[in-house]
């Protein structure tokens, strides 16, 4: 499907024309018939000839008139094409200029031009002076075309010129996250509350949750240009049945979401698309949703935006600033949708130089914060993957420059005491989460049971070598069950041989007479993650195929090092599950 909205001024025509174009009738509240003009977003279908499979292009017919801006954005918003109408027989009028004014600022690049009422005068002056004003925007160069909505004169005309500008539109990833902005709410009778808008992209399908801010709601029902179906691809028009029970809070300006996929923001940091002087309380328009926004300028062309309401924000969007007093239009594109607080004299200009050279790519995102989670990355936008040296664990990343910062910090820790530092007191010393302390540590440091320590180890007797490759060969099938008092006593080692093999790094030491392989606390790890959280001792003595005289103190160990959380009841969670 192709979705394409009007624009234009007022009573030029955008609803005699799509009406024209679909014999559908865009206008369907009484009070816009009886006052001639489009009030409500307005939407009709039709078939052209030589798209791929006749491919459906819904319209968006928006109202002209200078009261109705906010819904003329609301429906031009999330819409990739547009027919921009002029008349023949009226002059450039200002609310042709406002619409174009805010095309060019969200960056519509395919259209087509129209001049409408070729019946009443000559077309060309019209169709040269509204050319003269879009070839200085980003619609410069697109076809334009002369037709009476009323005769028919030109229509045929129109439809071959749409066919190439809607085959030129990218196709979107229907794989995409789903971030429907809704434009309309209304209640119908034996289903509920059902909503409409522009999906730009992704699929939504009948049975599936999307998150509505702080709510969840099922679709129960998809309906795409007049018929029921099962899936819906962006881009398309799409009304979904929400039930009966919908939050009352999803109506125009919300949105829909993939659960998990957004993090909403309420400060983001903003490129101007043109350099200036925003006021410090204008409106903030993206998709369909309106928002009051307190401005901070951070520099010639950059803007920090305060958000009264929270809003999925991603790296790239584009939006609108208006001031509905001065009538001014400003494009921005967000540089940052979660950005640090500014608290130093200074700190504006000093964000400012770093926003220069933001690039919107993961690299230089993960390059400029140093330490970020990849998922968090994700939500905001940005993409690509992690550049040459960055430290990874789990979900988090840590940039090449972070992690040398971090491994000279470590080494001094661990050098403080002969004994080392504990993983998890290192872990909270520098900031960092526990599982990112292992792809720290680097000679001169190393891991020994739970500790990071500094220095080589000291060469050890070939008796204790010698016990240490039976107790390797003895756990090879079965790397959980460790040797007991007898086996220990046959191998000749006592307390302190286990304490100085534990020291050294050859072995794992649970307890006094506990001991694993090196590496054993990582792959039970691994394995529990595999069990329904939480997991009793039970449990994991049946996933470990081990016994409770090595659970209990692998488990306490686990504690110890900040895998495992004890909850009260005595059973276990993984503390990233």
């Amino acid at each position: 499907m192709h979705v394409v909205a009007t624009a234009g001024h007022v009573d030029h025509g955008k609803s005699t024309l799509v009406r024209a174009l679909t014999g559908m009738e865009p206008d369907r509240l009484e009070e816009e018939r009886r006052r001639g003009l489009s009030i409500q977003l307005g939407y009709v279908w039709t078939r052209l000839p030589g798209l791929p499979d006749d491919d459906e292009v819904a319209f968006v017919d928006v109202p002209g008139h200078e009261r109705f801006v906010a819904t003329m954005l609301a429906g031009v918003g999330p819409v990739p094409a547009v027919l921009f109408v002029v008349a023949a027989d009226d002059p450039w009028m200002p609310q042709a200029a406002e619409h174009l004014a805010a095309l060019d600022a969200l960056g519509v690049r395919h259209g087509v031009l129209v001049v409408t009422r070729s019946d009443l005068a000559d077309p060309a002056p019209a169709m040269a002076r509204a050319r003269h004003e879009l070839d200085a925007t980003s619609l410069a160069g697109c076809p334009g075309v002369a037709v009476s909505g009323r005769t028919g004169a030109g229509m045929d005309d129109l439809r071959e010129a749409l066919v190439p500008v809607l085959a030129a539109v990218p196709s979107p990833d229907p794989a995409s996250d789903v971030r429907l902005w809704v434009d309309r709410r209304f209640h119908v009778r034996g289903a509920g509350t059902v909503v409409t808008g522009t999906l730009p992209a992704g699929t939504v399908r009948v049975g599936e949750t999307l998150q509505a801010g702080g709510a969840t709601v099922r679709v129960r029902g998809l309906e795409c240009l007049g018929s029921q179906r099962d899936a819906a691809l962006g881009v398309a028009r799409v009304a979904l049945d929400l039930g009966g029970k919908a939050p009352a809070d999803v109506d125009r300006g919300s949105v829909l979401c993939t659960p998990g996929a957004f993090e909403p923001t309420r400060l983001v940091d903003v490129r101007l698309t043109r350099p200036g002087s925003v006021p410090e309380k204008p409106l903030l328009h993206i998709g369909a949703a309106s928002v009051g926004v307190h401005a901070r300028p951070l520099g010639d062309d950059l803007v920090r935006l305060s958000l009264d309401r929270p809003l999925p924000l991603r790296v790239h969007d584009r939006a609108l600033l208006r001031d509905p007093g001065s009538r001014g239009l400003w494009g921005v594109t967000v540089l940052d949708p979660a950005p640090p607080p500014l608290r130093r004299r200074g700190a504006a200009a000093a964000r400012a130089e770093e926003l220069s050279e933001a690039d919107g790519t993961l690299a230089g995102e993960l390059d400029r914060r140093g330490q970020v989670s990849r998922s968090a990355l994700e939500r905001r936008g940005f993409t690509g993957g992690p550049p040459p040296g960055t430290v990874g664990a789990g979900d988090w990343l840590l940039s090449a420059a972070r992690a040398r910062e971090l491994t000279e910090a470590l080494t001094g820790l661990a050098g403080r005491r002969p004994e080392g530092v504990a993983v998890p007191a290192a872990a909270r010393t520098l900031g960092v989460p526990a599982g990112l302390v292992a792809p720290l540590v680097r000679p001169p440091l190393r891991a020994e049971n739970g500790r990071v320590v500094t220095g080589t180890a000291s060469p050890l007797p070939q008796r204790l070598l010698d016990a240490v490759e039976a107790i390797r060969s003895d756990l090879a099938d079965a790397p959980f069950a460790a040797p007991d008092g007898n086996r220990l006593r046959d191998l000749g080692l006592d307390r302190k041989d286990l304490a100085v093999l534990g020291a050294a790094g050859r072995l794992l030491r649970l307890d006094d007479s506990t001991v694993l392989l090196p590496g054993a606390d990582d792959r039970a790890t691994t394995v529990l993650a595999g069990l329904p959280q939480p997991f009793t001792v039970s449990d994991a003595r049946s996933a470990l195929a081990s016994s409770r005289r090595v659970v209990l103190p692998l488990l306490a160990h686990l504690d110890r090092t900040g895998r495992t959380l004890r909850l009260p009841d005595d059973r276990r969670t993984l503390r990233n599950a």
